[in-house]
């Protein structure tokens, strides 16, 4: 029985220690409550804490070879936080916060509906006023200067200067209509200048209430090369918040247009968390951090940064000469579009959309004066003409038909026609585009000289259902898939499209529908694919402007999981198309018919193709729109590979009202010149070369 005492021992001990514990909590509680007790609580009762976040950085967009295209600078914004001041410290505070931003050139938040001197509604919805003067219990009748006055008294101003008091009640307008808190505030503005920072910072104590918040701001360090391409950011809106509440505040920037707004979920990062340690009187105290903020991925585009800078200037001298009649006629035009693209693999290297427009106008918030430039002119500048809009293809879809007709047995590459200027068929007639004929012809010299009449005689042999799904075949009037909003299908000549146009299928359609004309209507890209597919050989070919998705930890992100990822927010779908299984000698006639374009003295673009290094294969259109010779307009094309024996590139270039195809020869030639790496020289033109438009009726 001897463990006994042992037993009590340890006891004893046990409890002798938790004696001691609890007189030192209950000497620490004495400290605490009895001696220091005033102490603490005056510094509870003075000091604030709160959560700010710390936006991450957005990441970056750049081109194949590292280069960057969007980035983003540091920047600095202007929160304010609820306080226990009163109106008239308030107010004071406000005019001071917004006497250093003006002091600077920064602008604030102002969405206040009256103006002074004189005082006027800065809107003329009856109903927005109506509702204004509701809110706050204004009578219906009542003149602006006296709804100004009401407002005055709510917010306790006492400012005798109209502007210095129209001042603080914008900031109090936006404060009563955005709602702000001790722990959420008003952003009263972005992106302000460094010195606006400096100087808030260095007199804090003079601005209860304010905290100046370091940010990432979106940087389009490249100006408007590859705007449409990239896109541009904006502030959420509300009705993108409802769907978003779980991972963006209100004052989020978010993808609008272009790559930032297709790859959103990966280019955004992850917010960080800083504690702010406040007074009660809105004097910051303290701050740090507890959650790191993570960079957003990288989107590593295909393109090439400085042949997509040369191609966009090639297209804009382009269109400039014609329009001032640079060429042998000029023309009114001031739109067009071009694409360049690796045949083999489909990578987009360059893609330009004239005119463009400049993201960072859209940084922050962008003015209305400048809105309205960019929206209301009538050549949509904002518009990617490469991918959104469609247009007749012109001459450019012969090697369709060609390929068409060689398929299905409607004509041989031994058959010689006789281009006599005008075809007669159906009770009617239609006209070659050189009006004394080009005598005897076979396909290959046909698509040479572009010859109508030739194409006409094999649409009186081929089935229109036949046309279509070879044109389908070589991707036209459908969607290419590419990793941009916005994409259109186009359509195609068939019996379906002139059905959903009220009207049935006639064997004339065929005259217009086998030239490019009629309902064929296809974007830029469109028809590089198509080039593509025939520089490959009749290989499929899909289009695609994004080479990798790279997280900020270096590390890439699956490729099928982001086409999969890209493919549901854009909405695109696989399309089944049938193999055809084009004969090789199909392709090579249109190849070799494309080679005669720009080799032969006879062929329609030889002029500027001439003394070029390297042999390229090309097509020339010109398309009549609307009414054709009336007040229609004749869009320009040209398509073009090389080199011809072992194709690398698909140049597409279409310049609407452009006149003549081979008047955007030129723009083709000097977006080689910087692919091959050759000097770039003065393309002399021969302006003796008779320009034409297919005429179809």
């Amino acid at each position: 029985m001897g463990y006994k005492p042992n037993v009590k021992l340890r006891f004893n001990f046990l409890t002798t220690i938790i004696y001691i514990v609890g007189i030192v909590l209950l000497l620490q509680l004495f400290n605490l409550q009895i001696v220091h007790g005033e102490e603490y609580r005056e510094q509870s009762n003075t000091r604030l804490t709160r959560e700010s976040t710390i936006e991450a950085d957005r990441g970056s967009i750049l081109d194949k070879n590292g280069n960057t295209i969007v980035g983003n600078n540091m920047g600095f914004s202007v929160d304010l936080y609820k306080t226990k001041i009163d109106d008239q410290t308030l107010n004071e505070t406000i005019l001071k916060i917004i006497t250093v931003l003006e002091q600077n050139g920064d602008s604030y938040i102002d969405d206040f509906i009256i103006n002074v001197n004189p005082y006027a509604f800065s809107t003329d919805n009856q109903e927005t006023i109506a509702s204004f003067k509701e809110d706050h219990d204004i009578e219906e009748n009542a003149t602006v200067e006296e709804c100004f006055n009401k407002l005055k008294e709510e917010y306790e101003i006492t400012n005798t200067d109209p502007l210095e008091a129209r001042k603080i009640m914008a900031v109090r307008y936006a404060i009563q209509t955005e709602g702000y808190s001790s722990t959420r505030p008003l952003q009263i503005s972005d992106n302000i200048s460094r010195q606006s920072a400096l100087m808030f910072n260095e007199r804090s104590s003079e601005f209860p209430g304010i905290n100046v918040v370091v940010e990432p701001v979106r940087n389009y360090s490249q100006g408007t090369t590859a705007a449409h391409i990239v896109g541009y950011t904006g502030k959420i809106s509300s009705e993108e918040y409802k769907t978003r509440k779980d991972t963006y505040d209100q004052d989020d920037i978010i993808g609008k247009t272009g790559i930032e707004y297709a790859f959103e979920d990966y280019l955004k990062g992850q917010d960080g968390v800083k504690q702010i340690d406040m007074s009660v009187d809105g004097t910051v105290q303290e701050e740090y951090v507890t959650k790191e903020a993570v960079k957003g991925s990288d989107v590593v585009l295909t393109i090439d940064l400085n042949l997509q800078k040369v191609t966009e200037e090639a297209l804009a001298n382009s269109i400039k000469k014609i329009n001032s009649g640079g060429y042998s006629q000029q023309y009114d035009t001031n739109a067009g579009a071009a694409v360049v693209m690796e045949v083999k693999t489909g990578k987009i290297l360059a893609m330009a959309s004239y005119p463009t427009y400049n993201p960072q106008d859209f940084v922050g918030t962008i003015s209305t004066e400048k809105w309205n430039e960019y929206n209301n002119n009538e050549d949509k500048p904002l518009r990617n003409k490469a991918i959104q809009d469609n247009y007749a293809p012109g001459s450019i879809f012969k090697m369709v038909t060609a390929i068409t007709g060689l398929e299905t047995g409607a004509t041989t590459t031994k058959e010689r026609v006789r281009d006599t200027g005008t075809f007669y068929k159906y009770n009617e007639s239609w006209r070659c585009w050189l009006r004394g004929g080009h005598g005897w012809v076979n396909i290959t010299t046909a698509i040479e000289k572009s010859c109508n009449y030739f194409f006409y005689t094999i649409g009186t042999r081929i089935d229109i259902d036949d046309l279509a799904k070879y044109a389908k075949y070589f991707g036209l009037g459908v969607k290419t898939g590419v990793e941009l909003p916005s994409e259109t299908a186009g359509t195609v000549a068939s019996r379906e499209t002139a059905e959903k146009y009220g009207r049935g299928w006639y064997a004339g359609d065929m005259m217009s529908a086998v030239i490019g004309q009629s309902y064929n209507s296809f974007s830029p890209l469109q028809m590089t694919k198509y080039i593509s597919m025939i520089a490959n050989n009749g290989k499929v070919v899909n289009p695609t402007i994004v080479e990798s998705v790279i997280r900020a930890d270096g590390t890439e992100i699956n490729k099928d999981e982001v086409e999969k990822a890209i493919k549901e927010k854009l909405g695109i779908t696989d399309t089944e198309v049938e193999d055809l299984k084009i004969s090789k000698e199909s392709i090579n006639v249109a190849k070799e018919g494309m080679k005669s374009v720009t080799s032969d003295e006879s062929g329609t673009a030889y002029s500027v193709f001439r003394n070029f290094p390297i042999e390229v294969g090309g097509k020339t259109g010109s398309a009549e729109t609307a009414s054709g010779s009336g007040n229609g307009k004749t869009n320009a094309w040209f398509a073009g590979f090389a080199p011809y024996d072992d194709p690398e590139i698909a140049v597409v270039v279409f310049i609407e009202n452009g006149g003549h195809g081979w008047y955007t020869g030129e723009t083709v030639r000097t977006i080689m010149e910087q692919y091959f790496g050759m000097n770039t020289t003065q393309v002399q033109e021969d302006m003796t070369q008779i320009p034409y438009i297919e005429t179809y009726r």
